[in-house]
């Protein structure tokens, strides 16, 4: 099943460039932006999996949030299975006003088993600088559990230490950015290239008229508002953002050596090249010798494991690839191999290393 979807992934993406793109999917705009916060909070109701005494930071948490509601507790006497240390973080869009909600991520930092069932208390989320921008708070929302039993048996599925509260924060304060003007404002590619910034330029100039944009570096786009649009700079804008352009992205196979997902863009070649697979099989199996001593002797039984490895080779495959230039035909020479993902990846590899790939080889 893994070699199928492999497959489908990487004729998928041969068709992505074929076409065009809205400016506001691939760029933004002067005074859009975003801004990271980060924050430190508890999370409290969970059941037994919180945090031991071992996590000191989360008693003396705990300490100074009941001290401020006038109850003063030793901290030896203090059980925190119930309560997590967590840090909080998000990311604020520019365009939002105080007021606003946005989701919220949660995850832990002490030894707590699972956030599972938990609810953030109110934490205050900062920029770098230490500004406060909102608040969060609410149920936690986790995408897995973690179940372990005194008794040492453990059942779990996905990640329950790190989870999301949907629209758990509230905006205070805007977000600092430049303001718009009417009389110019610059585009800013999130992937900066120099086709797809000059089809930029030229896409806006035969909407808008000549010299209204100029590229000045494969970033960015100045843009000059027509004198008749001034007036109303929000829709000139929404005009902008819904330009089509078309993009030209650079030659890339991604690999992902832990889900053993492989992706492949549309510009991606091979030369001719032969490649050759073979795997070794090693299984070593223990037949167990009991030797038993003579009715009435001082002698005690001897158990001797006799390990005898076995060996065996599959049957190695050799391709020749007389050079290929779409996807697809890259596919269906790796699949011609029936290998796993994890072998096409070392593949791939090789054949950069041979000089062999044309493209840029992205690992993570």
């Amino acid at each position: 099943m893994k070699k199928f979807i492999v497959l489908i992934l990487i004729i998928i993406s041969g068709s992505i460039n074929l076409f065009a793109q809205r400016i506001k999917d691939i760029a933004y705009i002067t005074g859009q932006g975003s801004q990271q916060v980060i924050g430190y909070g508890l999370v409290v109701g969970l059941a037994g999996s919180g945090d031991t005494q071992r996590s000191t930071f989360t008693l003396q948490s705990i300490t100074s949030m009941l001290k401020r509601f006038g109850i003063t507790v030793p901290t030896d006497n203090l059980q925190t299975r119930n309560v997590a240390a967590v840090m909080v973080t998000a990311t604020l869009d520019s365009q939002l006003k105080p007021g606003a909600e946005f989701d919220v991520t949660v995850s832990s930092m002490g030894d707590a088993s699972s956030l599972s069932g938990g609810t953030l208390l109110l934490t205050p989320l900062s920029s770098i600088i230490g500004k406060v921008y909102g608040y969060a708070q609410g149920a936690l929302s986790v995408g897995g559990y973690d179940i372990r039993t005194s008794s040492g048996n453990r059942i779990a599925k996905n990640h329950s230490l790190a989870g999301r509260v949907p629209m758990g924060g509230i905006l205070q304060l805007s977000i600092d950015t430049d303001s718009l003007s009417t009389k110019e404002v610059n585009v800013y590619l999130r992937a900066p290239d120099m086709n797809t910034a000059n089809n930029i330029m030229t896409a806006i100039n035969s909407k808008f008229g000549n010299q209204v944009a100029m590229a000045k570096d494969p970033a960015e786009i100045r843009v000059k508002v027509p004198n008749d649009k001034q007036n109303n700079i929000v829709g000139f804008l929404a005009e902008l953002e819904s330009i089509t352009v078309l993009t030209d992205e650079s030659a890339k196979v991604v690999l992902d050596e832990r889900s053993g997902t492989v992706v492949a863009g549309n510009n991606v070649k091979i030369l001719p090249a032969s490649i050759t697979h073979g795997n070794l099989n090693i299984t070593i199996r223990s037949y167990p010798i009991i030797s038993q001593p003579g009715p009435f002797s001082n002698g005690t039984t001897q158990v001797f494991n006799n390990a005898i490895p076995y060996a065996s080779q599959d049957s190695t495959n050799t391709i020749a690839i007389q050079g290929a230039s779409t996807v697809q035909q890259v596919a269906s020479a790796l699949n011609s191999l029936k290998v796993s993902p994890q072998d096409i990846i070392a593949i791939f590899q090789a054949l950069k290393k041979a000089g062999a790939l044309i493209g840029e080889l992205v690992i993570i």
